[in-house]
């Protein structure tokens, strides 16, 4: 069994739409820091994060509360969030709010949750 892909035939090849695709390809780095973004969304803990973030934002020890994790590891994954510019987070004396950086974020989760409950 020949599990080798078959080179294309020049006569098929669609050299307009081809050359259009290779114009309109973003740069590199754009899509490796797009893909890091993905990586992201590839923890549980972290989507669980940000589903507590959904409604309101939340101090670090009301989000380890509800996830029954310790405030050492939610905020480390905070960190990670918040270097991605997935959270943003405010000072009320000495207690931080965490809070989804925007609308974005709100969608991409939901619009996730909508694929997987189809």
């Amino acid at each position: 069994m020949n599990n080798e892909i078959p080179a294309c035939e020049s006569s098929h090849k669609h050299t307009d739409f081809v050359e259009h695709i290779k114009h309109d390809m973003p740069d590199e780095t754009v899509l490796y820091d797009l893909a890091e973004l993905y990586k992201l969304f590839g923890d549980s803990t972290r989507i669980k994060i940000l589903y507590c973030l959904f409604e309101n934002e939340m101090c670090v020890c009301d989000i380890a509360d509800v996830l029954n994790m310790t405030s050492s590891a939610i905020s480390h994954q905070l960190r990670l969030l918040k270097q991605a510019k997935l959270v943003t987070f405010r000072r009320d004396g000495k207690t931080v709010y965490y809070s989804l950086a925007d609308d974005h974020v709100r969608t991409i989760i939901g619009m996730g949750m909508d694929h997987i409950l189809e």
